[in-house]
């Protein structure tokens, strides 16, 4: 198995290795992610944002049909929110299209506010209504995606709270640590989703002497180092592809560990670099 499952807080599991949806053409979105269920991937992670929903799903839906011994419940959908569908009717009628989207497929396994950027009165709306279609079964899990420390007090105070995020997706590397807000996180029983885990191929080529020689220690590539790397951290990585045969290598990383000394080498906690938005800090 190429991956291994992760209790959440909502008392579901989830796998602790996923491919990320983001940027992947719709023509060829839905071939992707039947290539990727087929070499073990059970978590694919899209968004209204992607304009690629109904295509994860059809890749899915016929990976199913394809293959009866796989079961609905061993793979995990998670979808999002954008800013526009944020606010009480809003996120009702998004819910409503998703659900339309889902179809035969039942539920959706996670949904995420995309970010915190609308405003706390429709954030705090919008996650009403998710809790709401959690009650009703559309939805099994519901978290928060691009939110720092201040936005998730904002729900731990907030007296309507009935299922604390069971995530908070954000862009990790070792560029990009955010080391107190995950940790932080994962200390609040909130599971740490690190999208962008090979900064979108900017940091692949210019690796260091010392990370070209863990490289060729365990005879990986870079992405499945930092992939490693995320892993170790305790985070649950969405590295992104279009390309079929990077699909299996960037899961195959069950057959070495780094050595703390390593992880040292690899972090960079001098380092600053977000290779997509930043919204952590929004008010």
């Amino acid at each position: 198995m190429a991956y291994r499952l992760i209790k959440l807080n909502s008392g579901h599991t989830i796998p602790s290795v996923g491919l990320g949806c983001y940027d992947i053409p719709r023509l060829q979105t839905s071939s992707i992610v039947y290539e990727a269920l087929a070499q073990g991937y059970r978590l694919l992670d899209t968004a209204v944002l992607y304009h690629n929903e109904v295509e994860v799903l059809e890749g899915i839906r016929a990976y199913l049909k394809d293959h009866p011994e796989v079961k609905r419940s061993e793979i995990f959908y998670t979808t999002k929110l954008w800013n526009n569908q944020l606010g009480k009717e809003a996120t009702r009628r998004a819910i409503d299209t998703m659900m339309e989207q889902v179809g035969d497929l039942g539920y959706i396994d996670m949904l995420l506010i995309h970010s915190p950027l609308p405003g706390k009165e429709r954030r705090l709306e919008s996650y009403e209504v998710m809790q709401e279609a959690v009650a009703q079964g559309k939805i099994k899990n519901i978290g928060v995606s691009n939110y720092g420390k201040h936005h998730i007090e904002e729900l731990f105070n907030w007296p309507k709270l009935k299922y604390p995020p069971a995530v908070n997706q954000i862009e990790i590397s070792p560029w990009c640590m955010r080391q107190e807000l995950a940790q932080w996180c994962l200390s609040k029983g909130i599971q740490v989703e690190a999208y962008a885990p090979l900064t979108h191929g900017y940091k692949l080529e210019s690796s260091t002497p010392e990370f070209k020689k863990i490289m060729q220690k365990y005879n990986k590539s870079a992405a499945q180092i930092l992939i490693k790397w995320s892993l170790e951290k305790g985070y649950i990585p969405l590295p992104k592809t279009k390309t079929p045969s990077r699909l299996k290598s960037n899961i195959s990383v069950n057959d070495f560990e780094l050595t703390p000394e390593e992880m040292e080498v690899i972090d960079q906690p001098g380092a600053y670099e977000p290779t997509d938005w930043e919204c952590t800090d929004a008010p």
